[in-house]
């Protein structure tokens, strides 16, 4: 009699830390903006390889706070293709039954982006295969910080403050806390990203850039989560 194999373990939540683009572009002797388009072409695979194999939530950290000090001309290319996704590509997700969030701050975008970030949510709020999450002028600790600010304006006594309250204020509070993060590039750190969904996530570092990414890579992925044993401090 031969023992049966357990089904695989699909996290519900995965998160990627893209990260590398700039160095590939430099490794194939491109401009920086073709290494960040290559890496949001291999975002689309990535993503749709994951929720074609059960993942309910991806996300995605895509343009940190820290990222307004590089070059204007970077900043002003990432901006447009972010726009791209808000708005040009938008259909696809749709018909892939796909819903958008955007988590971050809206302070400091460029003129309509942040009206084209509420019209994509909108537009795919009603989707419901899987979600992806774009973490886009984004922070940690400024997550944390402004859902703080929301209770204390909602004039709370200092004794109704839970870990359940903060969670309620954070961006896009549905977003659950996040299984496994994935970071490209051989950088290992989590570089101010979901750090209160990240409490008790596995972590897992790469050492191809993100623009390599395939399908294979998300299968390897979720094969290593299922040998995890995630004890939870117990």
């Amino acid at each position: 009699m031969t023992l049966q194999e357990e089904p695989p373990v699909v996290p519900t939540h995965l998160g990627f830390i893209v990260d590398g683009n700039r160095r590939w572009a430099q490794s194939h002797g491109l401009p920086a903006y073709e290494g960040h388009l290559a890496g949001y072409n291999a975002l689309w695979d990535v993503v749709l390889a994951a929720i074609d194999a059960g993942v309910r939530y991806v996300s995605l950290y895509t343009f940190s706070t820290e990222n307004w000090k590089r070059a204007e001309s970077e900043v002003n290319n990432l901006m447009k293709l972010m726009m791209r996704l808000f708005k040009t590509d938008l259909g696809r997700l749709i018909d892939e039954d796909i819903r958008l969030v955007v988590l971050g701050s809206r302070e400091g975008l460029p003129a309509g982006m942040s009206e084209a970030i509420d019209k994509s949510m909108i537009a795919t709020a009603h989707c419901r295969r899987g979600t992806v999450a774009v973490c886009f002028n984004y922070g940690g600790q400024q997550e944390i910080v402004q859902a703080v600010r929301d209770i204390m304006d909602e004039k709370h006594d200092s004794t109704e403050v839970t870990a359940e309250l903060i969670e309620q204020h954070l961006y896009s509070s549905d977003v659950p806390e996040v299984d496994i993060i994935v970071r490209t590039s051989g950088e290992m750190r989590l570089s101010n990203f979901m750090l209160w969904r990240s409490a008790y996530s596995e972590l897992m570092f790469m050492d191809k850039y993100w623009p390599d990414m395939t399908k294979s890579d998300v299968t390897a992925i979720l094969d290593e989560y299922t040998k995890r044993k995630r004890r939870f401090g117990g």
